[in-house]
């Protein structure tokens, strides 16, 4: 059973937030359409690598979703939205501010067709203030908001996360939204307009960082890999190479000496609360560091698991697929691609809810492979009407 059978998705958003959002809606059962300029999505030329003619970066936010090419510059192009929209539960889009009013697109022109529209606006500073105008990406985010000022060694210059860090939180942030005005929808039966921006999302998700220079008025700064409120909680390197682990309060924090056969430094008045260990991080570090880099990660790992604490390696991409409590938890989806043949997929964090887990609804769809279809089963064309679209490019399918 899929917790969203029912739901339709109209989804103009492109690149990663928009669609890394619909894409979990796609995962909990929701019919997703998605709609495409005549030359895609941008990410679908985003490479390498490549997996035959499409882009990883394009197969990683697009699973489950039927592709439409719509030529929103036409005015028959303009009426195909607004008639998808007037039978659709929620709209995505993450178009510049204002462009989609020229259009009559806009979410309240798309209210007086679908009062019940929850309408999802993804854009890089929101719909209000000086800065809403412009572009926002999610590297330049990550500069703007903070997060790269934390991040790396604390010599080192500002790093920015690899991953596209505010991208993924902001389309999380965006489903969030969605699913609790679906919920009230269920209530008062109307919809709303959802602004979910990069800028707040990257400020909201700095929380204790953040809520740190609150507190002192002091900006943290960069400390490699430590917590900047929990000591030792860090990277640490045996003899092979680093690894993780942590000590989040006194009880662990002495388990942790005893491991490492230094029992004394839980009794040492620098070390003796967490408060103390923060203040004296730098002692700490080397003193642990020069015991464990004695011995090697496997040996560490195996004393640490057995006295109850959190160690981990630093893996690979590669290191992390091969882990067996990645394949327990089924980290990876295969999925059928109708070029492609079998691919693996990154599997759903959601896939473990008891009786509606998320599951693969079929693959990244081809770039406007299912044109004809939803026009067809959705706004109930004939084909005559469906091919003179096509020839006049209102339409185009692969």
């Amino acid at each position: 059973m899929s917790a969203l059978k029912d739901i339709k998705v109209l989804d103009l958003s492109r690149i990663l937030a928009g669609p890394f959002g619909t894409q979990i809606l796609a995962d909990l059962g929701a019919e997703v359409w998605k709609v495409e300029s005549p030359w895609g999505d941008d990410t679908r030329s985003w490479g390498p690598p490549f997996v035959g003619d499409e882009s990883a970066y394009y197969l990683s936010a697009n699973r489950g979703k039927k592709s439409l090419i719509v030529n929103l510059r036409e005015e028959r192009g303009q009426k195909i939205i607004k008639d998808l929209a007037s039978k659709a539960d929620i709209f995505v889009e993450n178009f510049k501010v204002g462009n989609l009013a020229r259009f009559g697109l806009d979410y309240k022109s798309l209210a007086e067709v679908n009062p019940g529209l929850i309408y999802a606006s993804v854009t890089g500073f929101g719909q209000t203030g000086p800065r809403a105008q412009e572009p926002g990406y999610d590297a330049a985010l990550q500069g703007m908001t903070g997060i790269m000022s934390v991040t790396g060694e604390a010599d080192g210059g500002p790093t920015k996360v690899g991953a596209a860090w505010i991208d993924i939180l902001t389309g999380l942030t965006s489903i969030i939204g969605i699913l609790s005005a679906l919920h009230e929808k269920s209530i008062s039966g109307r919809g709303q307009h959802i602004d979910v921006s990069l800028f707040d999302v990257g400020i909201a998700c700095m929380a204790n960082i953040a809520q740190s220079y609150l507190a002192t008025g002091n900006s943290p700064g960069r400390i490699g890999n430590a917590h900047p409120q929990v000591a030792p909680y860090q990277d640490f390197r045996a003899s092979d190479g680093d690894f993780m682990t942590a000590a989040n309060n006194d009880d662990q924090f002495r388990r942790l000496c005893e491991t490492v056969g230094l029992p004394e430094l839980a009794e040492d008045l620098r070390f003796t609360t967490n408060a103390l260990r923060v203040e004296n991080r730098n002692e700490l570090e080397k003193l642990l560091n020069d015991q464990i880099g004695a011995k090697p990660i496997s040996h560490w790992m195996s004393e640490m698991q057995s006295a109850g604490l959190t160690v981990t390696p630093i893996n690979t991409i590669e290191d992390v697929f091969k882990d067996p409590q990645a394949e327990a938890r089924n980290a990876l989806w295969n999925v059928d691609h109708p070029t492609l043949g079998n691919i693996q997929l990154l599997g759903s964090a959601l896939q473990h809810l008891s009786r509606t887990p998320a599951s693969p609804q079929g693959h990244p769809p081809l770039l406007g492979e299912h044109t004809s279809e939803i026009m067809k089963d959705v706004l109930d064309m004939s084909q005559d009407e469906i091919d003179t679209l096509l020839s006049e490019e209102v339409i185009k399918d692969r």
